[in-house]
This record gives structure tokens, C-alpha cells and sequence, in this order.
């Protein structure tokens, strides 16, 4: 448990960022957990993966699709527990893992081809796209876009206060993307300079109203969007809904160390650090994933169509 609690760090103290990676190292994370478990009975090896599960859930509160893809490990496990042996239980984590992570980034990979779409292949006056903080499925769309020989420029946000933008800026960079970076503060300011064409974020959080969750400044982006008429689309797998909204639970947001935003601030100075903030579905004109676009509040029929065994 000790290796499985400084694994669970790396990811509390963000050492590891983005949603998608997030639940994929927690996914490796709970199998190493159950390579090295040392038990003499099954009901035993699964009450300690059920115990590493909330270790792991516990270091990032707003993560959904770690949520779901530890429940579909064990969910899978529990119901074959009956006819494996205790022997079997690790071979079998390493199979549920493996089979989640292709489902995760195959749902990657359909939605780059998909939210691409949203792009046009030239545009006489240039096509400009803006983003907010990092997201591995953001900068999925973008590359792919690229590849397919679509012509545009982004505008990223640095992300303050641990400068998130900064790797969306890189990766960008490297497959020739024409970036151009701003401070946070200079949204609604980039939007009227640079006459955005399309304002494209990732998502940490979907609820069943529709409610996307996302970094600290997406509303706000959200509500430029909706100021200067420029289509607001969130770009997230179905498995970042949290179908546990369903039944009355209210998603956290998430409150870091202040240390990150000043690490010795004078005396009396009370500084709050939240990580992520709401956008109401009405500032968003659809949500990219890989079951096509649709509007925010049919979330939980696309998610129920496409994963059944996640619902209840």
C-alpha cells in the first residue's frame, strides 16, 4: 500500500495532468497494486483493490473518468470472482486495464477525427481557434486537423497558476501549429483582437444537467464566447460523465494548495486556490465526443447507449 500511496502523489500533486492521463496512471497504478498484493483469500485481494480505488479517487475528486475506469476493473473482476482462482485475480486487473485504456483512447481518436470537422479546410480571412488550459483531447482535434491539411492558428491561455497552457503551446508547436500565447487575464481581449472563430476546451467533469467542469477560467471563456457570438464546444470522451450525478450527488470543485499561487504571501493575506469552476450548458453549443455532437444535456443517454455496465 506505501508504493501505491507515493504512485497516488505523483498524480495529487500534478506531477501527472490532463484528465486522460490521470485515469490511465490509475489504471496502471490500482494493476500494479494488484501484482504485488499478497492475499489468502479472494474476498481479501478485493477488499484491498477496493481500498486502493479510494486511495487513487482521493487524490483528484473531479476525475470522473479515473472514477469510471477503476469501477469498470473491478466491476468486471466481481463478477467473474466466482469462477477464477485467487491466483488469476492480478492477470485478470491487467486484462480489464488494458481493455479500458484501448477504450479510452480509442474514444481519443474518433473524437480528433470527428471535432477535426468543426475546421474548414481554408478560410480567405484565416480561421482562428482558441483553448484554455491542456487538454490531451483538445490538442488530439487540433493535430488531427492539421494532418488533414486544414488551415487555422490557436490561441492558448498560460493557465495560471501552474501553467498548464504552456504544454498545449508545445505540443502544438511541434506539429507546426501556429500558437499564439496569452496570459489568462486577455481573454475577452483575444477574442475581439483576433476575431476567434471557434473557442474549443477540454472537460475534467460532465454531469447529467449538462454542466461541464473544466480548469479555473473556462467559464469565463465560456461567457466571452457567448458576449462576441463565437461557438463554445467542449471536447470530452463520454466516460468523463459522472453517472453518479444522476442520483442527486453534486460534483466538487476542487481546492489546491495556495502555495501555488504565492508561496509566502504576508501575514493576514487568506489565499484561495480553486482548481476548476462550472460552465451551465446553456454557454455550450455542443459537446464533441466520440459518439458524435449533441447538445450538453443528452450526456446521459449517449453514456447509457455506449456503456451500460458503468450506469448504477
Amino acid at each position: 500500500m506505501e508504493q501505491l500511496k507515493k504512485d497516488a502523489e505523483r498524480i495529487r500533486s500534478l506531477e501527472i495532468q490532463g484528465a486522460t492521463n490521470v485515469c490511465l496512471s490509475a489504471c496502471d497504478f490500482l494493476n500494479s497494486f494488484a501484482q504485488r498484493i499478497q492475499a489468502t483469500n479472494k474476498k481479501e485481494i478485493l477488499k484491498q483493490l477496493y481500498k486502493a480505488k479510494d486511495v487513487l479517487i482521493d487524490t483528484r475528486p473531479t476525475e470522473p473518468a479515473m472514477k469510471n475506469g477503476l469501477k469498470y476493473i473491478l466491476k468486471k473482476l466481481e463478477f467473474e470472482a466466482d469462477s477464477i482462482s485467487l491466483s488469476d485475480i492480478p492477470s485478470k486487473v491487467q486484462q480489464y486495464k488494458e481493455e479500458y485504456h484501448k477504450i479510452l483512447l480509442n474514444s481519443k481518436k474518433k473524437i480528433a477525427k470527428i471535432g477535426a470537422n468543426r475546421i474548414p479546410f481554408e478560410d480567405p480571412e484565416g480561421f482562428t481557434v482558441m483553448t484554455h488550459c491542456h487538454s490531451t483531447i483538445v490538442s488530439a482535434i487540433l493535430i488531427e486537423a492539421k494532418k488533414q491539411g486544414r488551415e487555422f492558428k490557436v490561441i492558448n491561455t498560460e493557465t495560471q497558476p501552474k501553467l498548464q497552457g504552456r504544454k498545449t503551446t508545445k505540443e502544438l508547436l511541434e506539429e507546426n501549429i501556429e500558437v499564439i500565447h496569452i496570459v489568462d487575464s486577455a481573454m475577452r481581449w483575444a477574442v475581439n483582437h483576433f476575431e476567434v472563430d471557434l473557442i474549443l476546451i477540454g472537460a475534467d467533469s460532465i454531469t447529467s444537467e449538462g454542466t461541464v467542469l473544466n480548469k479555473i477560467g473556462s467559464r469565463l471563456l465560456a461567457l466571452v464566447a457567448h458576449e462576441e457570438h463565437v461557438p463554445f464546444y467542449v471536447a470530452s470522451p463520454l466516460l468523463k460523465y459522472n453517472p453518479e450525478t444522476s442520483f442527486g450527488l453534486l460534483e466538487k470543485i476542487e481546492m489546491r494548495n495556495p502555495n501555488e499561487i504565492w508561496g509566502d504571501p504576508p501575514e493576514g493575506v487568506h489565499v484561495i486556490n480553486p482548481a476548476f469552476e462550472t460552465v451551465s450548458r446553456r454557454y455550450i453549443d455542443g459537446i464533441i465526443t466520440e459518439a458524435g455532437i449533441f447538445a450538453p444535456s443528452y450526456i446521459h443517454i449517449y453514456f447509457e447507449r455506449l456503456y451500460p455496465e458503468l450506469v448504477g
